[in-house]
């Protein structure tokens, strides 16, 4: 695993030296506020001028040309928090949502102020923040530490599963799935920063998907899991019938949920690095002390989930695997969706009285929270099914 480590770090160091900052011509946060206050009058003139295209487009020219090429969004989440970006990427939802429903000037007009004061916040906190040692490197550990947890997890459960089923030969399979999600994350980074074509709302649409087929492997490997659990004798019998299943194509299903998971965190790490990269002017050791603790703590969670395999009995063990993974589809299904609405695919109806929560992938909106709720209901329908079938077996003994 530590190999894991080693060859993430190198692919994130050859990147950042590949791909240059983008930051670069804008000497503040305020400055970048400044041109995309005057998009967003530019929309509100189209809006007022009958042209809801035009106007619409504007916004987009501010969501994908400022917010997100300049890596104001990821600086936002490194420095301020995950659940502000979220506000502040709805928040240009919104303002589109308003524009095609045809909604009064004032309305629009009231919705692209709040944006405006939004970014200034922003702005005025990022800009007020003297760069120091402290800061470089808590936002350099806070983003290897956020974004590698996801996965981290995964690939970690996967493997302590593998090993607890008496299928240590076979996890060379998920670590291959690993690395080579991590060579495919520089290829797909290092595409989307180069070829315009894909920048925009077509790297939302990507994002968003892989993260929904994320889901789906995720589910059936949850729900494999917990079948397995049921199983009427532990021991021998139980290795037996793992065993054949893997051999029948569930080792693929586990070896590409660790390929997802890897693939969708490591390119979002390396964007993140760069904005970060690109606003350090002075202390680049820190930065780079605070991705080696990362990577560090991140092992030890590792290696942590492999300890608590070996000490939970079987049962138990699978169970609560399962139920982390399904935790992690849930969490995958609110941030894929939410990427779908970025890239204008899904439309976005607002819930006010719920907030963000970014790290559960928890966000405002019907169409990200109906589909999570759907979910939860079918994982306790299928957890019953299997609860009820081992139950069974037991009065069968």
């Amino acid at each position: 695993m530590c190999k894991f480590f080693k060859v993430f770090i190198m692919f994130t160091l050859l990147f950042s030296f590949v791909c240059p900052a983008v930051f670069g011509a804008h000497k503040t946060w305020n400055d970048v506020v400044d041109e995309m206050e005057s998009v967003a009058k530019e929309s509100y003139s189209k809006y007022a001028a009958g042209d809801k295209k035009a106007a619409k487009d504007a916004v987009d020219k501010a969501y994908f040309g400022y917010y997100e090429k300049l890596g104001f969004e990821k600086t936002v989440m490194a420095y301020i928090s995950g659940s502000r970006a979220a506000q502040v990427e709805y928040q240009f939802s919104f303002i589109k949502k308003a524009i095609n429903a045809g909604k009064p000037n004032k309305e629009v007009k009231e919705s692209l102020d709040k944006l405006v004061t939004f970014l200034r916040e922003d702005a005025n906190k990022l800009d007020g923040k003297k760069e120091s040692a402290l800061s470089i490197f808590l936002a350099s550990l806070l983003i290897i530490t956020r974004e590698g947890f996801e996965a981290i997890i995964i690939v970690g459960a996967i493997i302590a599963y593998l090993r607890k089923s008496g299928n240590r030969d076979k996890t060379r399979s998920v670590y291959a799935g690993a690395l080579i999600a991590l060579a495919a994350s520089v290829v797909m980074a290092f595409i989307l920063n180069r070829i315009s074509g894909l920048s925009g709302a077509n790297q939302e649409i990507i994002e968003g998907f892989t993260m929904l087929l994320a889901v789906v492997v995720l589910f059936y490997v949850s729900n494999w899991m917990v079948s397995k659990s049921g199983a009427r004798q532990w021991g021998s019998y139980i290795e037996k019938k793992i065993q054949g299943s893997i051999t029948k194509g569930g080792l693929f299903s586990l070896a590409f949920a660790a390929f997802l998971a890897v693939f969708r965190e490591g390119a979002e790490t390396i964007l993140f690095y760069q904005a970060l990269l690109a606003n350090t002017e002075t202390y680049f050791n820190m930065l780079w002390l605070g991705l080696g603790i990362g990577c560090i703590a991140l092992v030890f969670i590792y290696i942590l989930i492999n300890v608590l395999s070996i000490k939970l009995p079987l049962k138990p063990f699978f169970l609560g695997t399962s139920i982390l993974l399904f935790i992690m589809s849930i969490s995958f299904t609110g941030s894929g969706i939410k990427e779908l609405q970025e890239g204008n695919v899904i439309s976005v109806t607002p819930i006010h009285f719920i907030g963000s929560v970014d790290i559960l992938g928890i966000y405002p909106t019907f169409e990200t929270l109906i589909p999570q709720v759907f979910l939860l209901i079918l994982a306790i329908i299928l957890f019953a099914v299997h609860i009820r079938k081992m139950k069974r077996q037991n009065m069968a003994q």
